[in-house]
This record gives C-alpha cells, structure tokens and sequence, in this order.
C-alpha cells in the first residue's frame, strides 16, 4: 500500500511541484495538500496521512505551531522544510524540538528543475520519515542486554583486588535522523565537571552546525561549540563537526581535531567513520564511543576499529531511536558492548566516565 502524503506549504507553485514528484513513484501518494499551518492540523485529522511534508513560514499558523498541534491531537511523521541560513537552523531546531522527524532545505531553485537527484532524494526521505518511530527516542525503557560490573580479582593469598575500568580520554558520539533532540537528551545530563572531552558527529548541512552547538551550549552544564582546526580536546567541552567537513582526532599539542575538507567519495560530511576511525589511532582502548539514532550504517567501520584498538562502542537501544539504521548496523557486525535506552545514556556516561 503506498504511503499517503499531506504536502503543505503557502507557495502553490512549490505545493504543485512537491505533488508532481510524489505522485510519479507508486510508493506514494498524495491524499491532500494544504496552505497554512491550521489547515494542515485539520487535514491531519481527517485523511489521517502517513506522513506530512511542512514549510515552516505560514499564514494563520506557522509551521512550528502546526507541527506542536499535529503532535497534541494526532501524532504524525512531519518532514520540515527549511532554508539553509542561520535563521532557518534555528526555526528547524525549534520544529525538531516541536516534534518534527527531520528536514530537507528548501530550494526553490532546484525543486524547480527536472533533476532525478532532487526527485530521488525526496521521495527516498518521505519514505523513511513514514518509518520513524514517532515518540521513541522520548519513551523510557529499561537498558536492554546490561553488561555484569567487572569482577574482583583475587590473588593466590585470598587478597581481593578491584578490576579497576580503563581509563576514558576521549568520548566520541555519533548520530543522525532524530540525532539533534537525543544529544540534547544526552548532553543536558552531563555535569560541569564532566573530566573528558567529547567529540559529536551529526549529520547535518554546514549552515546549521552553529546554530545547533550555540543551542546545546546555551542549555547545557558542559560547554559545547563547533569545532574549528586547532581545537584543543579538554574535559568538559564537546566539539560537534561542522557541516560539509570531516573532523578528525589528533594527538598533537596534548589532543586537537584537524577539520579537512575530506574526499569528495564519501557519502557524510562530517562523517561518524572518519571521526571514529582517527579517535581509534590517536587514543586506542581509551575511547568510549555511542552510535545513536539514525538511517545507513555510517559508524560501523569507525566502531571497528575502535572495538579492534581495544575501546568501548554503546549504542542506543531500538525502541529509543526515532530511526534503529546506525545502531542496527553496529549490533548486526557484533560490534556493540552494550545497548542502552536513550533515557539513560547521559547518566551512564557520567557515572562511568567519572
């Protein structure tokens, strides 16, 4: 059965556009469209769609507003629609947090053209974001597969010595779909004093990284920014990778990230791999790693080489990801040490890395 769109936005041409490209592949279909945000929560209501494309600057009520409601009355996969300026990161951060799955930026100007990427590229995420699973990364559970503490040793004369753990110098996390609301989850529960620095993986455009690290800086106990070559690694500060670069783990001057354009090969930029990968090599068995939320499998190799340098690799549990892709990947390559509920990953980190 094809998936059933609600494609809202106030612009008729872009609306037109969006239906046209929906309704060319079976695996969709249009069963509405609508031109404000008030509109688009009462349509939600009565043709129940699968999922909702949504722009977020609307007469009567804006896109924010609408998605907030959807969520209160009929809780439903929303796709944003947003510019790709500081001001749009902003507004797509609050939609997000609204209860938006996630975004696309919107460009009149390639939508426009006759281009099988853009049409590719839409189709292929509607399809996902009807997946998602709405309100998971926000449902507590229990950690699933706990792992027993370490136990004592004890030598031949009877004397019990603790198995101390091994030291932490470095946290790395990487995420995607559904990532910006669970690092928050995470970040925000982290105490000032957290004693190790942190790298942070998100997939997201280079217009938005800044905006998203002043935003978990502003509600966090850690300090959090985006990363520029040279950064040194300190304990309480979490560097998130700029959009379109690769940040990459180096030991010199006591432990910095490099930030490089990376090869153009590469499906992510920045990318959990690259990340993951240069963190295994400068600090190997001292890593604790987490993959979060997220589609594909970007973190698996990274998470490999880590496991083979002797550190640790978490990822979230299935039923607390809003998308189970990335951490699904580490499980199945038997890579995950352990498998904890998004609820409790902050604790863990600063209970275990304390």
């Amino acid at each position: 059965m094809p998936v059933k769109v609600l494609v809202v936005d106030d612009s008729g041409f872009f609306r037109r556009r969006l239906v046209e490209i929906f309704e060319a592949d079976p695996r969709l279909t249009v069963v509405g469209t609508a031109n404000n945000g008030k509109e688009a929560v009462d349509k939600v209501q009565s043709l129940s769609p699968d999922v909702v494309t949504m722009d977020y600057e609307m007469p009567v009520l804006d896109g924010i507003s609408a998605v907030a409601n959807i969520m209160k009355l009929k809780p439903t996969p929303v796709l944003m629609f947003s510019s790709l300026t500081h001001e749009g990161a902003k507004v797509t951060l609050d939609a997000l947090e609204a209860g938006a799955v996630d975004f696309m930026p919107k460009n009149f100007e390639d939508i426009s053209r006759d281009s099988t990427v853009v049409k590719h590229t839409l189709v292929e995420r509607v399809l996902t974001v009807s997946r998602t699973r709405l309100g998971g990364s926000r449902a507590p559970v229990q950690s699933l597969a706990p792992r027993e503490a370490p136990k004592p040793i004890v030598t031949e004369r009877g004397v019990i010595i603790p198995r101390s753990r091994k030291k932490v110098s470095l946290v790395a996390i990487g995420t995607s779909t559904g990532g910006p609301m669970a690092l928050q989850t995470v970040l925000t529960k982290l105490p000032a004093n957290f004693p190790a620095p942190l790298v942070l993986v998100q997939h997201m455009p280079a217009a938005f990284t800044g905006a998203f690290a002043e935003r978990l800086n502003n509600i966090c106990k850690i300090t959090v920014k985006e990363a520029k070559d040279g950064d040194r690694l300190q304990a309480g500060v979490a560097l998130l990778a700029p959009g379109g670069k690769q940040m990459m783990v180096d030991p010199r001057n006591g432990g910095c990230v490099r930030i490089l354009d990376g090869d153009e090969r590469l499906n992510y930029k920045p990318s959990v791999d690259v990340t993951f990968g240069s963190a295994s090599k400068c600090y190997p068995g001292k890593v604790l790693s987490v993959v979060m939320t997220g589609m594909g499998v970007d973190g698996r190799e990274g998470a490999r080489m880590l496991k083979n340098s002797g550190s640790r690799v978490w990822i979230q549990s299935e039923e607390s990801c809003v998308i189970y892709g990335m951490p699904m990947a580490v499980e199945k390559a038997n890579l995950a040490d352990d498998i904890i509920d998004l609820s409790h990953i902050g604790e863990r980190l600063a209970r275990e890395v304390s």
